[in-house]
């Protein structure tokens, strides 16, 4: 990905190449484990000596809760529901991203705009809107796409945290139960993460592998961005220092 640049027309007052910090996003489908990874990225770059912020889908302070009661009814159009998370994006970008990056924080980002992209395609088969409306966005320093088929999500999902209404795409009717209609609607997720990955140069992880090998993926794409930015308290640290835990750890 190219850095210090935004996706569409920005944001007038600010020029990105004035940011210090580093924007990581790691990408994927509903239930494959990011904030698992997210969470043990960030320990592993903390112990480096590396300030770190993570931020993620409706965490934002402003609009999180007005997300969840929406969410709640099952009644959102495609506009309204690309919309809420918009203005999602655009408080944490303001309040959480852009000044975790002036001041030279790494910022983790649990999904970033390609989600937005994937669900608004999916319920549209119309890339140019939603891509115009998230031209405020900074272009990460690295995107990292957790990859998985649909087979091997359906079974981590039931055996995990179970299916809801909208990451099975119940809206769009597409199957006749939920487990059908998740299955359905993930594989066409999957299928526009796999083009975006070609087409905005995704580092893809291979996400049916055990989690211990998929974090060391995770680190081996990571860390050779972090070496020109090293702290200097981080100096000495490195990678064989911080062993991965185990999966039951």
């Amino acid at each position: 990905m190219e850095s210090g640049r935004y996706f569409g027309d920005g944001l007038t007052y600010l020029d990105p190449s004035d940011l210090k910090g580093k924007l990581i996003a790691i990408e994927g489908t509903d239930g494959v484990g990011r904030s698992t990874h997210i969470e043990m990225i960030q320990e592993w770059l903390e112990v480096q000596g590396y300030g770190v912020v993570t931020t993620g889908w409706t965490r934002s302070s402003l609009m999180s809760k007005t997300i969840e009661v929406a969410k709640q009814g099952n009644i959102l159009d495609r506009w309204s529901f690309s919309l809420l998370y918009a203005t999602d994006f655009a408080d944490r970008l303001e309040h959480q991203i852009i000044p975790a990056l002036r001041s030279g924080f790494i910022v983790l980002a649990d999904r970033y705009i390609y989600t937005a992209f994937a669900r608004d395609f999916v319920r549209s088969g119309d890339r140019a809107w939603i891509r115009n409306v998230f031209g405020f966005a900074l272009v990460p320093d690295l995107v990292c796409y957790l990859r998985i088929d649909v087979d091997t999500l359906a079974l981590r999902v039931i055996e995990t945290k179970g299916m809801n209404f909208w990451e099975s795409g119940m809206d769009l009717k597409l199957g006749t139960d939920l487990y059908d209609s998740f299955k359905k609607y993930q594989a066409l997720l999957i299928e526009e993460f796999d083009k975006m990955a070609e087409e905005f140069h995704f580092e893809v992880v291979d996400a049916r592998k055990p989690p211990e090998e998929i974090q060391e993926a995770l680190r081996a794409k990571i860390q050779p961005m972090l070496k020109n930015g090293r702290q200097p308290e981080a100096a000495g640290a490195t990678v064989a220092e911080t062993p991965i835990p185990s999966a039951g750890s």
